[in-house]
């Protein structure tokens, strides 16, 4: 399902991109097209190595626990949405600045969180349905101890 997504993606995303920009050359003139496609493109540029540097920082605070954790996931999508930048086009550089900008960058990570809790939860069901065991851990907040176990099916044999 995920991979004929992302076939259809690769395979629209570029006609789209062609068509806009065919458009926009007939409302704005060729050379204001061009220049605003090279803008978006530098502007791209720009944000990826002024934010690469920030977004390895972020990673490393985030492993030692010296950053809040979403942190690296605002790095990750300013990072996405540089590169969405420098593809040149005008859906992508919308899209890229979706990402890049602060006020829609938090809906942008709520919707990408619940998505990515919806497909790990959807996993768990399945391997469940399957009856197969995963090892769980869980931590007990008050007596700051981890608690072992691990998921059986209750129809199952016992591993």
């Amino acid at each position: 399902m995920l991979a004929l997504a992302l076939l259809i993606a690769f395979l629209a995303v570029p006609i789209l991109e062609i068509y806009v920009i065919i458009q926009a050359g007939a409302v704005f003139g060729a050379g204001w097209t061009v220049l605003a496609l090279l803008a978006g493109s530098m502007l791209g540029g720009w944000i990826i190595k002024r934010e690469g540097r920030r977004a390895w920082r972020a990673l490393q605070g985030a492993l030692t626990g010296e950053l809040p954790d979403r942190q690296p996931a605002d790095s990750a999508l300013v990072m996405a949405g540089g590169l969405l930048l420098l593809i040149p086009g005008f859906i992508t550089d919308v899209l890229g600045l979706v990402f890049v900008l602060p006020l829609t960058r938090p809906l942008v990570r709520r919707a990408l969180a619940g998505y990515v809790s919806r497909r790990i939860r959807i996993g768990q069901e399945r391997l469940a349905d399957q009856g197969l065991v995963f090892p769980v851990e869980v931590e007990d907040q008050a007596r700051h101890e981890v608690i072992r176990g691990e998921i059986v099916r209750e129809d199952g044999p016992e591993t």
